[in-house]
């Protein structure tokens, strides 16, 4: 270990700071191309959108899922022949009958197809063309779910078959439809479609590129927001009668015990109407704190954030406003309607939403709670507006009411409401089954959301309905170890006490804490690839197809995936069924994998059947990765002074360690730094760099330690530092070297490991 106090050469890196994508919904009108009652709009090479109005009133107003399609006009040629019009760019030739119905189509001679190349060779399609190879996306809920329930995914975005359409004017699974936006400044209000009984599709032609027809979904329908870094920490939750006492027991056991945590969940049973003291007409719906449970909810809330939580509050909207509520008469004073009755749930009037934000919630906001979980009854279609789902709707108020009254990043828990929610981060999957084979289908379900743009699920960690597994240790620990690999580890159950989610009281508690820890750290990595998903559309846990689109195994080995850019993880999901180890198959890519579990470094390109003892995870990084990482923390509040740098075998390996200001939305213009760090090896020797950062934001570090770690060497012949001989360790079981080097001014950079292999 040494100090180092060096000025280097300067490695300098030209980045331009990312904008926030300005959305707008008018296309420009280069890109339009009218026909009688249809109009086209060519938004891309490889997608174009399909209008037709008897009445010709088109729209140029935002919808659900599409709000901008003011895109640079891609290159393309009409001409008409022969009764037809086609329209041609280098990817795709639409051809339409001259005022004929696009949708009545003869496979043989349709009024309207587009045919595209897949692979070399020729894919035609139309509008009534049923695809059988859609690769799926997600659905509303898992509420029930036991096992592989794959049946209730909607479509996705992608497909073998190398198109895919969005179909504005399809019914949702919920009844519900794609409506349109009304422009309004703040919360933009939902509005009825100038004419209900137009056609109004997109077609996606991108092949098998399913990264560019992500990327490509989220220029016209709008990022996906990075979530404040808290959220990927450790959530405890529990569906149980909770006392404030009980909740502060809870955090003092969990730091007695030494787990990282950040975020605390309070169900239900907050409020006066929870599940043990609720009436016939108000089962679910509160808004005033039970004082019998929470004599000091001030207090209480500010006791959790003076311990670095954050916390949320579960509500049940649905059976409106009851007059025994906290501020019901100022509420129903602002609406002007009787102070005698029930206020019924009226979201989709600005009104209600004006009044019930400012009277009911913002008092709880201002008392300090970050963020609301929206729960149950939002399945059902608004009363007062037609063929508005719900689900939906409350995503879209609550996460915009949130981004224009708060200095915080907008966040809202809440179940998927169609395409386009992925705006409105973050998912609660809902009610599942405590078994093996429900754990065993939540790694392809959560991947598969990636198709959609939906990448922030949260499952109830353990499983939420009971059953003879629900405190069986051995898939408790499976399904905490599964949730270091998901977008979000938030342990949950139903309403029994006999179901237990403390996992200190587990006698495997070592080995659950022992994979929080590593989540806690791996941070660095996830948010880095948070703000990959930002940037590109590309969640954080996605199909292997993404990066293997012509492999068969990556559609068929559904139990992995990758996470981020340079971990395949294969979770195990089954019981061991007594034995020491449990067997998983794994199909690993071209290329070569470094087995973290057991430091070993395996050929890809193949099937490999390896066993796992109950504290190991079979994750893979990727040749040549380079891994950032935190040192042991207990919360995110605080930045860490040192990184440590993982570096997995191979001749060339890059990462860029992404930074921001953890919870505003500063990064959406400009307001962040990256450090490129890199490995390469030429001739035997083997040189590590920190380069110089660019960007800035409030509050960056002017120095860090780091701790490099070299993976998979032998013994190094010589160990420099910006070119001094440097102590290092190493091991010759795991066959790793470590280098630190403490204190480096960001102003000194680059920093220099160089290692001359034997």
């Amino acid at each position: 270990m040494i100090k180092l106090i060096t000025t280097a050469f300067c490695l300098f890196f030209f980045m331009v700071a990312a904008k926030a994508q300005t959305n707008n919904p008018v296309a420009d009108p280069g890109a339009i191309v009218t026909s009688g009652t249809m109009r086209f709009t060519v938004l891309t090479p490889e997608m174009i959108r399909i209008e037709q109005s008897d009445s010709s009133k088109f729209e140029d107003r935002a919808s659900f899922v599409v709000v901008n399609r003011r895109l640079p006009v891609p290159a393309y040629s009409t001409k008409t022949e022969a009764g037809y019009l086609y329209i041609s760019t280098n990817k795709l030739e639409l051809k339409y009958r001259l005022d004929s119905d696009p949708m009545v189509n003869d496979p043989c001679g349709p009024n309207l197809q587009i045919t595209l190349n897949v692979n070399g060779a020729p894919e035609t399609w139309f509008p009534t063309k049923v695809d059988p190879y859609n690769l799926k996306g997600t659905c509303r809920t898992l509420d029930g779910a036991e096992g592989d329930v794959s049946k209730r995914l909607e479509d996705g975005l992608i497909s073998r078959s190398g198109w895919a359409v969005i179909d504005e004017q399809q019914a949702r699974n919920d009844g519900s439809y794609s409506l349109m936006f009304d422009g309004s400044d703040t919360v933009d209000w939902v509005a009825q479609r100038k004419d209900p009984n137009s056609m109004d599709m997109y077609f996606m032609g991108y092949g098998h590129d399913y990264k560019k027809a992500l990327y490509d979904f989220t220029l016209i329908a709008g990022k996906i927001p990075l979530p404040p870094q808290y959220v990927f920490g450790y959530w405890y939750s529990k569906y149980q009668r909770y006392s404030e006492q009980d909740f502060r027991d809870i955090v003092n056991d969990i730091q007695t015990n030494d787990i990282p945590m950040d975020v605390l969940v309070i169900d239900m049973d907050w409020h006066m109407d929870g599940y043990n003291n609720r009436t016939d007409q108000t089962q679910w719906t509160g808004w005033t704190w039970n004082k019998e449970l929470f004599p000091d909810p001030q207090g209480f809330i500010d006791w959790i954030h003076s311990q670095n939580l954050k916390t949320t509050l579960n509500l049940h909207p649905a059976d409106g406003v009851g007059i025994y509520e906290e501020n019901f008469t100022q509420l129903a004073n602002d609406l002007g309607v009787s102070t005698s009755q029930t206020i019924p749930w009226d979201i989709e009037n600005k009104k209600f939403y004006k009044a019930f934000f400012n009277d009911i919630l913002r008092p709880h906001e201002n008392m300090g709670i970050d963020f609301w979980w929206l729960d149950w009854q939002q399945w059902m279609i608004a009363r007062n507006e037609p063929d508005l789902g719900n689900t939906f709707w409350l995503n879209h108020v609550f996460f915009n009411d949130k981004k224009f009254h708060s200095k915080d990043r907008p966040l809202i828990f809440h179940r998927w409401g169609g395409l386009g929610n992925h705006r409105y981060q973050i998912g609660f999957s809902g009610d599942a089954a405590s078994t093996f084979p429900t754990l065993a289908f939540e790694p392809y379900f959560t991947a598969t959301a990636a198709n959609v743009g939906y990448g922030y699920w949260s499952h109830d960690i353990g499983g939420h309905m009971k059953t003879a597994d629900s405190n069986n240790p051995e898939l408790y620990l499976r399904w905490i170890q599964y949730g270091v690999f998901s977008p979000i580890l938030r342990t949950h159950a139903t309403n029994d006490p006999s179901i237990e989610r403390r996992i200190w009281v587990y006698d495997n508690f070592p080995l659950m804490r022992e994979a929080i820890e590593l989540r806690y750290a791996l941070i660095p990595y996830i948010y880095t690839n948070a703000r990959y998903s930002y940037d590109t559309g590309i969640s954080l846990c996605r199909p292997m197809y993404y990066d293997y689109p012509e492999s068969e195994e990556a559609y068929t080995f559904e139990g992995e995936y990758m996470f981020g850019n340079d971990i395949l993880a294969a979770p195990v999901c089954k019981s061991a069924e007594g034995e020491p180890t449990v067997d998983q198959t794994i199909w690993l890519p071209r290329g070569k994998w470094y087995e973290v579990a057991t430091d070993t470094l395996l050929d890809g390109n193949q099937v490999v059947t390896r066993p796992f003892t109950e504290e190991q995870i079979p994750y893979y990084y990727r040749e040549g990765a380079v891994i950032p990482l935190y040192p042991p923390i207990k919360h995110l509040s605080d930045r860490p002074t040192k990184i440590i740098v993982q570096f997995a075998p191979g001749e060339n390996g890059e990462c860029s360690l992404y930074e921001d200001e953890n919870n505003n939305s500063n990064y959406e213009s400009g307001s962040f730094t990256k450090t490129p760090i890199t490995q390469t090896t030429v001739d035997g020797v083997s040189t590590y760099t920190v380069n110089a950062r660019t960007g800035s934001f409030a509050g960056m570090p002017d120095s860090r330690s780091f701790q490099f770690e070299m993976l998979g060497k032998n013994e190094p012949a010589s160990v420099t530092v910006n070119g001094s001989d440097v102590a290092y360790d190493y091991d010759p079981d795991t066959r790793k070297i470590v280098v630190e080097v403490e204190g480096v001014p960001y102003s000194s950079l680059p920093l220099r490991v160089v290692v001359v292999n034997n």
